[in-house]
């Protein structure tokens, strides 16, 4: 047989095997008298799904199961019109309430049974996450696209999000001590500050260290999101500063912590992505570092600036070819910066951006100090997607209710910072007493609480800017 008829084969075996694996919706009348799922057939399902290459293969029955066992549209249309006819023959509430149930009941996709039942599975849940994290990199490759598959990936998603609600997660220490599975996929799963080797790993978590995570009590001791403290007795500035390799200190000196700084958090599951975890794993951390060091006053992060050098890039771009015209530097930075790359144009500033040559020359870097702090100010403060802060760390920590706190210059000096943001950090500041009232006012009028030296920043970058 030739390929073509192989993949015809593989395909039918494909049909058959969802049809199978997918239960029927029961009707409404005996939804609670529906025989219970069989659990070979989900366990086939997964069996069958492990076995098909990551890839096409994959992709292909995410889309069949997305496309053919969704919504039954034409039961919803006609519930749909049995509430609307309950509403306008104003019929007792009883019977409205009974329309409206009907329909939210075939509202639910077929699929959704299928994940229910895999849910239930002994290693079930570990699976849908390792499904999901296929159909979040299958839509950002485009391998898996169109209406259905987008609606499947958001209903697993609030089904995950209620099986990882915070009840079920526990909060577990990281140290030395360890098992070794546990450091090796805490190094491997570091996302923001790679983990160079085990030196470097012990100094993670070690004295004037923390590092946490949660596991979920159907996956013991698998870390799902992790979350790296220094503790310090200022708000750092630098992050070489508490990465950099150096020799496991004494035992802690008490009186020294006075502050609690967050520099990394890290998701370990892409298929996580968007399940609220992090603001509570913040918030478990908070509580903890309390109980054990109640002399800490203050809580801050030291986070990345993701996007930063490509934004401004982008910027020059869209301005004129004349540095002086550009709108983003004043009369005097223009002639510096000039007399510094001998060319007025913005051509050779981007390339110097663009391969990271400029961090070699001292007065480039002192010239561009200004201009570069009030516009990424500008950048995480002005710049916004739906009235919301555009940068993804801005915007995550500002719903969880702190207070954009301090822009530091040449605070990642790694290759991977100054690529990503010219090497600049900032600091969100956590005000206990305030995040609540903060994140509402964020979440509610988009507000955003910042610091004077940020808002001082922000004018400089609007007296100057012809943006």
């Amino acid at each position: 047989r030739g390929p073509a008829s192989s993949t015809s084969a593989s395909v039918a075996g494909m049909e058959e095997l969802l049809s199978r694996s997918v239960p029927p919706l029961p009707p409404y009348e005996t939804k609670e008298k529906a025989p219970p799922p069989a659990e070979l057939r989900s366990a086939e399902f997964v069996r069958y799904y492990r076995s098909l290459e990551a890839g096409p293969p994959r992709a292909e029955l995410l889309n069949r199961l997305a496309r053919d066992f969704g919504v039954d549209h034409g039961r919803v249309a006609e519930f749909s019109t049995k509430v609307l006819q309950a509403r306008e023959q104003q019929r007792e509430l009883g019977a409205l309430l009974q329309a409206e149930d009907r329909l939210r009941y075939y509202l639910n996709p077929q699929y959704r049974g299928l994940f229910q039942h895999l849910g239930r599975l002994e290693g079930g849940l570990r699976f849908l996450v390792e499904l999901r994290g296929d159909l979040v990199e299958g839509l950002a490759t485009k391998a898996v696209d169109g209406p259905h598959v987008k609606e499947m990936n958001g209903v697993l998603k609030n089904m995950l999000s209620e099986w990882f609600s915070t009840g079920f997660l526990n909060l577990e220490r990281v140290t030395w001590q360890s098992p070794c599975e546990v450091l090796q996929k805490i190094s491997d799963s570091e996302a923001v500050h790679p983990v160079r080797n085990w030196v470097d790993m012990k100094h993670r978590v070690g004295s004037y260290r923390r590092c946490y995570f949660f596991s979920h009590c159907a996956i013991p001791g698998e870390p799902l999101i992790v979350l790296h403290v220094a503790l310090t007795s200022d708000i750092s500035s630098s992050i070489q500063a508490i990465v950099k390799e150096v020799p496991p200190l004494e035992t802690e000196d008490t009186d020294k912590i006075t502050t609690a700084i967050f520099y990394s958090i890290s998701l370990t599951q892409q298929g996580l992505q968007g399940v609220e975890l992090g603001t509570y794993l913040i918030k478990r951390v908070v509580k903890e570092l309390q109980k054990e060091l109640p002399q800490i006053k203050a809580f801050s992060t030291l986070s990345p600036i993701p996007g930063f050098t490509k934004w401004l890039i982008g910027l020059l771009s869209s301005q004129t070819k004349e540095l002086e015209r550009s709108g983003l530097f004043t009369e005097s930075e223009w002639q510096e910066i000039s007399e510094v790359t001998r060319d007025s144009t913005t051509e050779t500033l981007k390339k110097l951006l663009n391969n990271n040559e400029w961090v070699r020359s001292e007065k480039l870097v002192k010239v561009l100090h200004s201009p570069f702090m009030r516009l990424c100010a500008w950048y995480l403060y002005g710049e916004k997607h739906r009235g919301y802060a555009l940068n993804p760390v801005a915007n995550f920590h500002l719903q969880n209710g702190s207070v954009m706190w301090r822009i530091n210059w040449m605070a990642d000096t790694s290759p991977r910072g100054i690529t990503a943001s010219c090497g600049m950090m900032v600091n969100y500041r956590y005000f206990l007493e305030d995040t609540a009232s903060n994140s509402a006012a964020y979440l509610g009028t988009k507000h955003i609480k910042a610091s004077e030296q940020v808002l001082s920043l922000v004018s400089q970058f609007q007296q100057n800017s012809k943006l």
